[in-house]
């Protein structure tokens, strides 16, 4: 089927505030910030393997979901970012089953680094506390994207709706 930019644009817009409501979600029980994540909403972030258009819809709904950051601008900018740099990536991967690498390595990276910087600005201790959140951030977001991600990534193909919209080759592969 011929790609609808239409469609594409919604798409991304349903996924912003999918990713905003369950980031919400999982704020109620303190698991969307901090140094331990377990944000619900980064399970959407395999979806670009499926759904490339969803990468913009991330990095919306995550640029949203960071306003309530305790870490503040840097957050807003540096987290929304490492979504959007993981989306991407996510877009690009080959194999289904990679789809969750790119959030967890680019959320270890960046993440760990706002919430290390945040919690000790520019000192001796900022690799230790940088490498101390990645582990931790990375922990959280691979138990979420490895975990919920491949239930989606295995459950959207099967629903006959989505198969329009899933590239060719891709619905193969999943």
């Amino acid at each position: 089927m011929r790609r609808s930019p239409v469609r594409d644009l919604t798409l991304a817009a349903m996924v912003a505030a999918l990713y905003a409501v369950l980031s919400y979600f999982s704020n109620i029980f303190g698991l969307a910030y901090g140094p331990i994540q377990f944000r619900f909403s980064e399970a959407l972030c395999v979806l670009p393997f499926l759904f490339p258009a969803t990468a913009p819809g991330l990095f919306v709904g995550c640029l949203i979901a960071n306003l309530l950051s305790p870490y503040g601008a840097m957050d807003i900018v540096v987290g929304s970012l490492a979504t959007l740099i993981a989306a991407l990536w996510t877009s690009k991967v080959r194999h289904w089953w990679m789809a969750w690498l790119p959030p967890v390595l680019c959320n270890m990276v960046l993440v760990g680094f706002t919430i290390g910087f945040a919690e000790v600005g520019i000192t001796a201790a900022l690799p230790a506390a940088w490498l101390y959140n990645a582990v931790t951030v990375g922990i959280g977001e691979l138990g979420v994207c490895l975990v919920l991600g491949t239930i989606l990534l295995r459950a959207m193909p099967q629903i006959k709706f989505f198969h329009d919209l899933i590239p060719e080759g891709r619905l193969t592969h999943a």
